[in-house]
Parts: C-alpha cells; sequence; structure tokens
C-alpha cells in the first residue's frame, strides 16, 4: 500500500518536472516548429510597367486579372482536381496533375505553393472558387493588353503567362518594366488566416513604364499604307520608318508581315521580326547619295559639274550599265540622280578613292547597329578595303557588295536632311517611374558628316529625282511639297546568299527646302516589280506625315529647272 502511492506520486512528479521543461525551458522551440507547419506564403506580383506612345496612348500595359495556385499538401485527389480545372484554364489535366505533384524545396520541406495558371481573366476566377477544392486557390495577378493588336506589334513584341519580356522592346527593357515581386507570409488553420498569428508583407514594387518616340495614329497610316503594298507582293517583306528631323526620333517603324502581339502564340516567328532592323539587304541605288555627299564634301565634284557618261564601264573584269544611256553626252550631276546613273557615279567615286568611300560609309552610320533600342539589331557590313577586288570598285558605289538594314539607310539620309549632322535614331523618349517621376532618355548620339551647305547642295540635286521628267522617282513627288529623295534596287540578303527577287526602295526628306520628316520603304519582292509599290507608298506616307503635323507647302516656289544634258 504505501509503495503504490510512492509510485503514484514519483509519476506524477515526473510528468510535473516534464511539463516545466515543456512549458519554460522547451516552449520557444516547440512554438516556433508550430508555427513554421501553419505558415502559408502567397506571391504578390509586382505591376508591369506601360509602354505608351509619344502622346501618351497605351500601346501594351497590365490589367487586374488573377492567378489560380496549388498547396501540393492539400489537394485531394489530384486527377479530379485537374479534371475540374482544366476547361476552366485551358491548360491539359496531365500538365495539370504533374504541377500539383508534391515535391520538397532545397530545405527538405514540402512545396507549399505553386502557379498553375497566370493572367486569368476574373469571371474565370470565380468559378474556380466556387468549385470549392481543397488546396486550390486564386489571388490577384495581371495580364498583359494590347488595345492595337496589331499596332507597332514588331516593335513592342510581348510577354509570357509569368511577364517575363520574350521579344521586342518588352525583352530589351524587361529589367525596366518588371517590377520586383512580393509575397505574404501568413500563420494558418484549417484553410484559413489565423486571427492575431504571425503574419509579414513585403509589398510589391512596381515596374517604370517606357513612352516612346512613336505616334500611333501615324505608325497606324504607315502599316496601313505598307499592307495595301504588300498584299500584291505574295511572298514579301516590306519595311517602312518615319523618322524626325532634327531630333531622330522614330515617329513610325512598320513591318510587314505583321502579327497580333495580344495572341502571339500562333504566329510565324518571321511575322514577329521588325524588318527594319533585321531585314539585311544590298541597298542598291539609295546608297548613291552617299557616294555623292563624299564627292561634295571632299571637293572631288561640286553642284555644277558636269561628266561625259558612256553607256558601260568596265571595272575588274565586270561591264556596268546604264538603264537609261546618255551616249557619251556630257550629263549634269543632278541628271545622273535622277536616272541613277551607274557609270557616272562610279566615275565620280574612281575619283573618290575606296579608302574616302569607306570612311563616308562610316561616318553615314553604316557597318554597326544603330542602336536604336530594338533587341537584336543587325549590323550590316561594309566590304573591308582588303578585299575589295577590281569590280568592287563599280559595285560599292552604287549600292552593291555593301549590307545595311532600311533603318540604317534612312538614318543616313536623316543626315543629309539635318544640314550633314547624323543623329543616332531612336524609339524610347523617357522612363516613367511607378511614382510618375519621368526620366528622360540619354541623348543620342551625334557627328558631323558633311558640311550645312554641301547637304543643302546634295538635297537639293536630290530633287531631280523626283522632278526631271522619266526620273526614277516621279511617282514618289508629293503634291505641293518639295521632295528629295533617290530609289533603289537592290538585293535581299540571308546569311550572306542573295536571295531570288529584289528589293525596291524610296528614301525621301520633305519639305525639301526645310526638311521635317525622312521616310524610307523597302519593298522585297521574290517575283519583282516592288518600285511599283514603294514609291507610291513613300508619297502617300510622306502626305500623311505632312498633313498631319499641319506642315504648310513649299515655299519659294518649285524645285529647280535640271537641266540633265548641258550643251
Amino acid at each position: 500500500m504505501r509503495l503504490g502511492p510512492v509510485l503514484a506520486l514519483t509519476l506524477f512528479a515526473v510528468i510535473g518536472i516534464r511539463l516545466i521543461f515543456l512549458q519554460a525551458v522547451d516552449a520557444p522551440a516547440y512554438a516556433g516548429g508550430g508555427v513554421t507547419d501553419r505558415l502559408r506564403t502567397v506571391e504578390l506580383p509586382a505591376p508591369r510597367g506601360a509602354i505608351y506612345d509619344s502622346t501618351g496612348a497605351p500601346l501594351a500595359r497590365s490589367v487586374e486579372a488573377r492567378y489560380v495556385y496549388a498547396d501540393p499538401t492539400e489537394v485531394e485527389a489530384p486527377a479530379d482536381v485537374a479534371k475540374a480545372l482544366s476547361p476552366l484554364l485551358g491548360i491539359a489535366a496531365s500538365k495539370l496533375v504533374e504541377l500539383m505533384k508534391p515535391r520538397k524545396l532545397e530545405d527538405g520541406k514540402m512545396s507549399r505553393f505553386v502557379y498553375l495558371a497566370r493572367g486569368v481573366e476574373i469571371s474565370t476566377a470565380k468559378r474556380v472558387q466556387a468549385l470549392e477544392l481543397s488546396g486550390i486557390g486564386v489571388h490577384r495577378d495581371e495580364r498583359r493588353e494590347v488595345p492595337g493588336g496589331d499596332l507597332a506589334a514588331n516593335l513592342i513584341g510581348f510577354t509570357s503567362q509569368d511577364m517575363v519580356g520574350l521579344e521586342g522592346l518588352e525583352a530589351r527593357y524587361d529589367d525596366v518594366l518588371a517590377g520586383q515581386d512580393g509575397k505574404r507570409v501568413y500563420e494558418a488553420g484549417l484553410g484559413a488566416p489565423i486571427p492575431g498569428g504571425y503574419s509579414r508583407t513585403t509589398l510589391a514594387k512596381p515596374g517604370s513604364s517606357l513612352a516612346l518616340t512613336i505616334v500611333r495614329d501615324l505608325q497606324f497610316r504607315t502599316q496601313q499604307i505598307l499592307s495595301a503594298g504588300m498584299a500584291q507582293v505574295p511572298g514579301g517583306t516590306g519595311a517602312a520608318v518615319v523618322m524626325e528631323i532634327p531630333s531622330g526620333a522614330v515617329l513610325a517603324q512598320a513591318s510587314n508581315p505583321t502579327y497580333n502581339a495580344a495572341k502571339p502564340t500562333p504566329s510565324d516567328p518571321v511575322a514577329r521580326e521588325d524588318a527594319a532592323t533585321s531585314f539585311v539587304v544590298d541597298p542598291g541605288s539609295v546608297h548613291k547619295a552617299i557616294t555623292y555627299g563624299a564627292a561634295l564634301q571632299e571637293g572631288v565634284i561640286t553642284p555644277d559639274t558636269t561628266l561625259p557618261i558612256a553607256n558601260s564601264i568596265k571595272m575588274g573584269d565586270t561591264w556596268f550599265s546604264d538603264t537609261h544611256p546618255a551616249n557619251g553626252k556630257r550629263m549634269s550631276v543632278p541628271g545622273m540622280l535622277a536616272f541613277s546613273s551607274n557609270v557616272g557615279t562610279i566615275t565620280i567615286a574612281d575619283k573618290l578613292g575606296r579608302d574616302r568611300l569607306i570612311d563616308y560609309q562610316k561616318r553615314f552610320g553604316l557597318g554597326k547597329p544603330t542602336g536604336e533600342g530594338m533587341p537584336g539589331e543587325a549590323s550590316g557590313r561594309l566590304l573591308p578595303a582588303d578585299e575589295w577586288s577590281g569590280s568592287s570598285y563599280g559595285s560599292v558605289p552604287i549600292g552593291h557588295s555593301v549590307d545595311a538594314t532600311p533603318l540604317q539607310m534612312a538614318a543616313a539620309y536623316a543626315a543629309i536632311a539635318n544640314n550633314g549632322t547624323y543623329v543616332q535614331p531612336h524609339l524610347v523618349k523617357e522612363v516613367i517611374g511607378p511614382d510618375g517621376k519621368r526620366t528622360p532618355a540619354p541623348a543620342p548620339m551625334t557627328r558631323s558628316v558633311l558640311s550645312p551647305q554641301n547637304a543643302a547642295a546634295l538635297r537639293t540635286m536630290l530633287e531631280a529625282v523626283t522632278t526631271v521628267d522619266g526620273a526614277t522617282g516621279v511617282t514618289a513627288a508629293v503634291p505641293s511639297y518639295r521632295v528629295a529623295g533617290k530609289t533603289g534596287t537592290g538585293w535581299r540578303l540571308v546569311n550572306g546568299k542573295k536571295q531570288p527577287g529584289e528589293v525596291s526602295s524610296f528614301i525621301g526628306m520633305a519639305p525639301a527646302e526645310n526638311p521635317r520628316y525622312v521616310i524610307a520603304v523597302f519593298v522585297y519582292a521574290p517575283n519583282g516589280g516592288g518600285a511599283a509599290i514603294a514609291n507610291p507608298a513613300f508619297r502617300d506616307m510622306m502626305q500623311f506625315t505632312l498633313r498631319h503635323y499641319r506642315v504648310p507647302p513649299s515655299t519659294g516656289g518649285s524645285a529647280p529647272k535640271f537641266v540633265v544634258y548641258p550643251r
């Protein structure tokens, strides 16, 4: 009888001592372990910055949506859950099952959170919630909206469902547009937060927005005109660039074919390329303006120079001929430009010399990317002096054996329009912080290429292309405005190889007496005939641009009366 009470007292003493240790000594450790088991983490996605045109109109923006997530440790009957969610989320049930599989994290603990779908419509998210599936939750998210569909799509690009920039400016400026995600960590029991329990929220930091130099209305009309022309060229590729003088801002940059940036998945990757910066061509005769500009600047010719022009000229082992034979008569420099004389251009370039021509090609921006802002911009290629053959002295001055993009050529003509000063073309106007603070983009790089006097003289001579009877660019003339420009016929190059067909182009500026805008149009036609599209497309684009900005008609009368064959 005495032993019984002793054993009972001993048992109670042991239990009491153990309780003291549990409640006083080991309590923090056990409590911490319990909290860890009850903690839940919810990601708080950072709003992605928008992309605006220069007037503040949205080209791409984020709108409120929902994401659907799973806690794999609480999902019951994953196959049944996946079957119920699949038609709502548009995701295969097998993929959902795979996502909901229990997984261990690096610290050895079981994962309690996995995304099932991002950017879900709010109405769809409500239907998911109505299913009341164990382990499945819904939280605030965002999705990318592109109001214009294909408007500037080749420039803007698109994002993944996780709001990561994949192409275009969305990819190039992903670090600027993307914010820093936050998260909420809280203590939960029976699937709901515990009142008064542990809770800590790290707020998401929104991304900044981009304001581009693009003008939405001008971009729309440029694309519309280009698309109408390219409809006549099956399998062709078109590019158009509109630049402002003297800022160098790109007001419109169109590609054809194009795609819907709001629904990029079914599109052809080729249709998503920005032709103005990725389309590498032998520019052909539009390059002649560089040759004549260099010759003027170096004193090889003057605006009054005349030369006897044969019908053909041999350089190395190759003959170069004119499509408008002069039959040996003396021809003025404006006449050589008007009728795109290969013989005249090569004769002048021979006096200029190889090294000086290469130097001016570089000054005009050929041979390296412009740095406009588009990812993956092609650099083009200049033929190095040590690779010139005898025929190169004929081909390079007239724009062959030269690799360039439409944007590079547009920027070269912009230097002529801008009194001889090259201004780096650019797409980004400013960065707008989440607090609304506006930070202008870095100033574009500039350099002097021609003197103002020689640039003005070259502009005047280029007016012959659109005014002389029978000249190559008369269909590019804009009523009531003086236009200086040049036609071109070249080749498309893919990995350095010439492709079937030809690339027709027209690059011009208006009003020629005081240029405000430069427009370049390039049309690759596998079966030929691009010139009938490029010239009128330039005319219509320039006419719309001048009217849009209410530029008064040319003052001081019409262009000079050019004499092609002086006596």
